[in-house]
This record gives structure tokens, C-alpha cells and sequence, in this order.
């Protein structure tokens, strides 16, 4: 089944967040075992976590785990997350390499938390929520002057920019 989200391609902490969206009402992938299956395979992990209520669980901790950091700034939940497992680094024929240890229903979130601790080391004030006032979606500001604002300029930038002209014209 195709993924029916309406933004893709975020970091994976971000992509893990936009699992919930705003569409005539609220939405969320991730009620059941079958949209872990189609987020798990979205997210290239189909065949590293099996896509059961146990890793759903786990996804779901993760993912509240995150939108506490990134919103609230709170650390504790994703701490906990990341207790889960461990990078180890070794020495292989083609070069170093870390390889996560973390039982496998937790691997999905864990290299979701994981990912926020590299985007937060490289550029927190990048990781944003779209400006849309209707929009819960986020996105990593990768433009140039890092000054987007919306998580798409085709459907929110739009509506924003439609909006404005609209209460210009009236």
C-alpha cells in the first residue's frame, strides 16, 4: 500500500513526526499494525523491525519522545529511547563503521531519536514546524538563507499566500 502522507523525504525524526497530519480532520498512520508496515517500509526499514504491536509500541514512545524534544525541550523520554541501544564501532575491510546494537522493535525509533541528535547537533534552529496555522507537519530547513516557512510551498506557502490576497482584495 502506497503511503498516503502528504509531505515525505524528512530526516527520520521528522519523517517519524510527520506520521500525524491534518487532512478534513486529524490523521495518523500509525493506529494500527498495518500503517507501521506502510511507514516501515516508507522509511526503508521493512526488513530490519517486523511490523507488530510490540515495535508499534515502541514507535509510538519514540515518537512522542521526539515531538517533547522538539517542541517542549524536554530530554528525558528520548534519553530514555536511547537507552534502548548502543553504536558499536569497529573496524571493517572497507573502513570504519557503527553499527547499532538495540533490540529490533526498538530499532525504528531508536534511529529516529538517534537522527534528532545529529540534527541537533548540526543545526536545531533548522528542525521547524510548518508556519501554516492549520498545518502539525515539520520539515528541516535545507535552503539557503534558512528561512522557509512552511513544509511546502504548493499547499500551505499557497494557501498562506492566498489567504493574504484575499484579505487584501476584500
Amino acid at each position: 500500500m502506497l503511503d498516503p502522507r502528504p509531505h515525505l523525504g524528512e530526516p527520520p525524526a521528522l519523517d517519524l513526526l510527520n506520521t500525524r497530519w491534518m487532512d478534513h480532520g486529524p490523521r495518523d498512520l500509525l493506529t494500527d499494525v498495518s500503517g507501521l508496515a506502510i511507514w516501515l517500509d516508507s522509511a526503508g526499514l521493512s526488513g530490519a523491525a517486523p511490523a507488530n504491536e510490540r515495535t508499534l509500541d515502541a514507535v509510538l514512545t519514540a515518537r512522542t519522545a521526539i515531538y517533547d524534544a522538539v517542541v517542549h525541550g524536554s530530554r528525558d523520554a528520548l534519553n530514555d529511547v536511547l537507552d534502548r541501544g548502543r553504536i558499536r564501532r569497529h573496524l571493517t575491510e572497507d573502513g570504519p563503521a557503527d553499527t547499532p546494537e538495540v533490540d529490533p522493535a526498538w530499532l525504528p525509533g531508536w534511529l529516529a531519536a538517534d537522527n534528532l541528535l545529529t540534527l541537533l547537533g548540526e543545526a536545531p534552529a533548522r528542525i521547524r514546524r510548518c508556519a501554516h496555522p492549520d498545518c502539525v507537519l515539520f520539515f528541516y530547513d535545507t535552503s539557503k538563507n534558512g528561512t522557509r516557512r512552511w513544509h511546502s510551498m504548493t499547499t500551505c506557502g499557497n494557501r498562506a499566500k492566498a489567504a493574504r490576497h484575499h484579505a487584501r482584495r476584500t
